[in-house]
């Protein structure tokens, strides 16, 4: 199973942010960043919310919901 939960990587290249640039404005370490962007781990939902106001997009978009809710196959 993809356990890729997040799109956090795609949008910031989208927006041309840097990991760095994000970490800086949220004040926690670039790894920290890194690991949210490979899916090590997952931020908080504080921290989704943040990420969306900073990159100015909806929640919606940082988020795979086809990985969280997938569709039965029937």
């Amino acid at each position: 199973m993809d356990y890729h939960l997040n799109k956090i990587k795609v949008v910031l290249a989208e927006k041309n942010k840097s990991n760095k640039w994000l970490s800086d404005q949220l004040g926690v370490s670039p790894t920290t960043v890194s690991k949210w962007v490979t899916n090590t781990c997952q931020p908080p939902i504080e921290t989704f919310m943040r990420i969306a106001q900073l990159l100015n997009v909806n929640l919606d978009d940082l988020v795979r919901y086809e990985v969280l809710f997938p569709q039965k196959q029937e």
